[in-house]
């Protein structure tokens, strides 16, 4: 098992690609405190998972979210060794049309939490030599219509990561980007609402396929947050299908 004995919080971890991460994370090891807005979805994960997995129900926009998650993970396990950042929630929209509102949600639920839970952990990453995996996405690489909020918290997200894993790196936490491309709830709602983007989106991956959470995304993670990836830090790894090709 390539997670045997480490600790991870895992956010936005009981549906869409977190439920995969989560899944898998335990699959392979790890003991995870997983956080979600969606009690019931939360529960019902955790009863499928056992005593390996802990749901921690909490809005991450609120005040004081990152402390608690923090605590909670250490009432639960002790320790910490990986933090992964997936929770997001964005709404669609030109940017002409995008208001206030839409902005704050973007950076509110995305940026800003990811921002928070990196600089509240950071002492027990550093204790444990730990592993950070931010989730950003492909939107912000290619300026997606209708995404400039999500597009934009994205970004932001990748910019924050950059500069940690340069300050962060000699007391040995590691911090990676990933920018996926999976069959979730909110593909299927992209696909339907806008099928022409979607198709084209599609199309320009070379492996022909929207990638699966836990057989195509998941391990990707597992191997950032493992010991495989142990001189890495400071990258961005597209799990897209070869959608983007970065260089």
């Amino acid at each position: 098992m390539k997670l045997d004995g480490k600790v991870a919080i895992i956010t936005g971890g009981a549906g869409g690609i977190g439920r995969g991460l989560t899944r898998v994370f335990v699959r392979e090891g790890a003991r995870v405190l997983f956080v979600d807005t969606n009690r019931e979805a939360g529960l019902a994960l955790e009863a499928e998972l056992g005593e390996r997995a802990v749901f921690h129900h909490r809005d991450l926009s609120t005040e004081g979210a990152a402390e608690a998650i923090r605590e909670a993970a250490l009432i639960a396990f002790g320790r910490l060794d990986v933090l992964v950042n997936n929770a997001n929630r964005s709404t669609p929209a030109p940017l002409l049309d995008t208001t206030p509102e839409i902005w704050a949600q973007a950076f509110g639920s995305s940026f800003t939490p990811t921002q928070r839970l990196m600089m509240v952990c950071h002492d027990l990453l550093a204790e444990s030599g730990g592993s950070i995996i931010n989730f950003a996405s492909g939107a912000g690489l290619t300026g997606s219509p209708t995404q400039g909020a999500y597009a934009a918290a994205k970004e932001a997200i990748r910019g924050v990561s950059r500069v940690a894993a340069n300050e962060w790196g000699p007391e040995g936490i590691r911090v990676n980007v990933v920018c996926p491309y999976a069959l979730t709830e909110g593909v299927k709602w992209w696909t339907e609402n806008y099928p022409e983007q979607a198709a084209a989106a599609l199309a320009s991956v070379p492996l022909g396929r929207i990638g699966d959470v836990e057989a195509d995304i998941a391990p990707a993670v597992v191997f950032l947050a493992g010991d495989d990836s142990r001189y890495i830090t400071g990258q961005t790894l597209m799990i897209d299908g070869g959608g983007l090709m970065v260089r």
